[in-house]
């Protein structure tokens, strides 16, 4: 989900930006032996802890892949739930390494709250989401004018919904609340006619309604969501690893390196699988990013390759069944494209 500064975001919060970055980031996490994580508070498909209280999904598994690159093992990552109003703030003052929460990358994000975005691991739109027995007839959010709409406040859904509406010369009744789970609660209980947020969301949350089969996810995407990690700024070290951990992900997809065939694929004449996986003669890829040479093996050992978490998370494998779409890799038409590891 994507969400804006709330006002507390200001030279004082850029000021622990600036500390905390200078403090090293890498020798910090090395120094505690594991990686905090900023997720959400509980969104299938991207970060929500499971009926064992294991934190699942795209974002958290990316985690867990940084991990795997520094550590050489997935499991050294601790989880924080974060709200909306609560995640910046916690990325610059250093009380988590990475926020990694279905955030979009703005350009206020950016610049005024002093962070830098990775990539995209999820591309994304916000939806509309309706209760069709509540709204019999209605398949287009171009029908909704009217209607009561939930919404989480502070947030860039929340804008997108006024310029959507208006735009569309619409009228609307909002229903805001600040937490995700009210939001939920409002529009299963029937307070609100429509509920609005990222569609990959939309899907996540439909599962934990009590009559799912009831809601019915409307085609139109109204706005462009590109959700990925986030580190603080002025750590270029640190921004470097995270960063080509989430290319690395792409990377040993195009190359058709997966989780099982990993160690078969460190024996590959291939020059490239070879730089890829660091058996390259004399290679320093890995130790010049701050990391060992083997650092994709362990990446992909721990999570797989990027297909493998999307199916895995909210793909073919999960309950969520979202196509690839536009986030396949380029090569098979999707948006999903890695610099070379070379």
């Amino acid at each position: 989900m994507k969400h804006i500064a709330i006002g507390i975001l200001g030279a004082a919060a850029l000021g622990f930006t600036a500390s905390a970055a200078s403090a090293g980031t890498l020798d910090t996490v090395k120094q505690k032996g594991f990686i905090q994580c900023g997720v959400s508070t509980g969104l299938a498909g991207f970060s929500a802890p499971d009926d064992k209280g294991e934190w699942q999904g795209i974002d958290a598994d990316f985690c867990r892949a940084v991990a795997a690159a520094v550590f050489g093992d997935g499991t050294k990552v601790k989880f924080t739930p974060l709200s909306a109003k609560e995640r910046f703030t916690a990325l610059q003052s250093g009380e988590v390494d990475i926020l990694s929460r279905n955030t979009t990358w703005t350009i206020n994000r950016d610049t005024a709250l002093g962070l830098n975005f990775v990539g995209t691991t999820y591309y994304d739109g916000q939806g509309f989401m309706i209760n069709a027995k509540k709204l019999p007839g209605v398949n287009s959010a171009l029908q909704l004018s009217g209607a009561a709409v939930c919404v989480q406040s502070g947030t860039t859904t929340e804008l997108n919904l006024a310029d959507y509406f208006k735009s569309n010369k619409m009228e609307y009744n909002p229903v805001v609340f600040e937490k995700l789970e009210e939001v939920n609660a409002a529009y299963d209980a029937g307070r609100c006619d429509v509920y609005t947020t990222d569609q990959s969301g939309l899907y996540g949350i439909r599962l934990t309604l009590g009559a799912p089969a009831d809601h019915v996810v409307l085609p139109e995407i109204i706005s462009k969501e590109p959700l990925g990690p986030a580190v603080r700024q002025g750590d270029d070290q640190w921004y470097h690893i995270v960063k080509w951990t989430y290319f690395a992900l792409l990377d040993a997809e195009e190359l058709g390196i997966t989780k099982a065939n990993v160690d078969e694929m460190k024996n590959s004449d291939n020059p490239e699988i070879k730089r890829v996986l660091g058996t390259e003669p004399d290679s320093k890829i890995g130790t010049d990013l701050g990391v060992s040479n083997d650092w994709v093996v362990n990446i992909v050992k721990a999570v797989g390759n990027y297909g493998e978490m999307f199916e895995r998370n909210v793909g073919s494998g999960s309950p969520l069944k979202i196509a690839r779409g536009i986030n396949a890799l380029w090569t098979k038409g999707g948006l999903q494209y890695a610099p070379p590891i070379r």
